[in-house]
């Protein structure tokens, strides 16, 4: 039973640890995403005022490689971001599954299992 509280303990040191990755990379995602919507919206106003028909004007916009650089690089925070949201209902679950087995070995009355007592 101790190497499971030991696992349980590392298992949660390793989702904080995540949570923190996942904090950061919302945030990144966030500021990404403002600036490639910011870029892409004055770049469609700048094809607005040349006279550029409106069926094309995001295309062109969205063509553009500065635009396509902040829109890459908002896409990798997103990655980021959803990996580490996975990441963390992983370490949720196996959390559980742990919880788990130490209540099932508690209820069972044979908590000397491990050498607790």
């Amino acid at each position: 039973m101790v190497e499971l509280h030991e696992e349980l303990d590392e298992l949660t040191d390793r989702l904080e640890r995540e949570l923190e990755i996942c904090r950061t990379s919302g945030c990144a995602l966030a500021r990404n995403e403002q600036a490639y919507r910011t870029a892409l919206r004055l770049a469609i106003l700048e094809e607005r005022r040349k006279g550029t028909p409106a069926t094309v004007t995001g295309d062109l916009c969205r063509g553009r490689e500065d635009i396509a650089a902040l829109r890459c690089q908002r896409d990798c925070s997103e990655a980021i971001y959803r990996a580490s949201q996975e990441a963390i209902n992983v370490l949720k679950l196996r959390i559980r599954m742990v919880d788990a087995q130490i209540t099932r070995i508690w209820n069972s009355g044979n908590v000397t299992q491990g050498g607790y007592l």
